[in-house]
């Protein structure tokens, strides 16, 4: 049963492998695209979308990091877990801090920002496909019972989050020319990001 067990879980640590290096891939190509579009546009919350997807991706590199090591003790592997979770919880404070900072900014100094088709198109397909890689991460996190694979299925469920919120402020501003949603809606997403990132770190004290 025990041979059995750890067929099984290499097989499961292999497949989350498979989700961490598209995760990095396609979050690498999204926030090269989201950033240049951001920059272009004046968009906070485009800029700080393309921010998440390289957070994403670091955390995407930290469970390559973390399921790429095999035949470790329980001891030494409990330590690398929790290690883990630490790493995909102190990057929901990089983005969350940067998004708030952002925002508040934005507001104060009334930065329109020009309508982006580009970012409305990049926040309908991470829509389409966030959720997808969140429920098959989350599922084999709990299959493997890895809270640092949970942490950052969570992770991925921000950034659908924020591809929502996203979606809705550069909508309105496209459609509306009410530009004020994108700074706003930023701000909402920065409170969940890190209340997201306290509930993670604390979990590992």
């Amino acid at each position: 049963m025990k041979i059995l067990n750890d067929c099984i879980r290499l097989r499961l640590s292999r497949r989350v492998l498979s989700y961490s290096y598209f995760t990095v891939g396609y979050n690498i190509v999204e926030g090269i695209v989201s950033i240049f579009a951001g920059a272009l546009a004046g968009s906070i919350a485009l800029v700080g979308f393309g921010l998440d997807s390289f957070v994403e991706s670091l955390s995407g590199g930290v469970m390559i990091w973390r399921f790429r090591r095999h035949e470790l003790s329980k001891e030494v592997e409990e330590k690398i877990e929790r290690r883990a979770v630490k790493l995909v919880g102190y990057t929901f404070f990089i983005l969350g801090v940067y998004v708030s900072y952002g925002s508040v900014s934005k507001l104060y100094y009334r930065e329109i920002s020009d309508p982006s088709l580009i970012g409305i198109i990049i926040a309908v397909m991470s829509i389409i496909i966030m959720p997808i890689l969140f429920f098959m991460k989350y599922r084999t996190g709990k299959l493997l019972n890895s809270g640092s694979l949970i942490a950052d299925s969570k992770e991925t469920l921000a950034c659908a989050f924020l591809s929502v919120a996203l979606l809705a402020g550069l909508g309105l501003n496209y459609f509306y020319q009410f530009w004020q949603a994108d700074p706003i809606i930023g701000l909402m997403i920065s409170i969940f990001l890190i209340r997201e990132g306290f509930g993670t770190v604390k979990e590992v004290g």
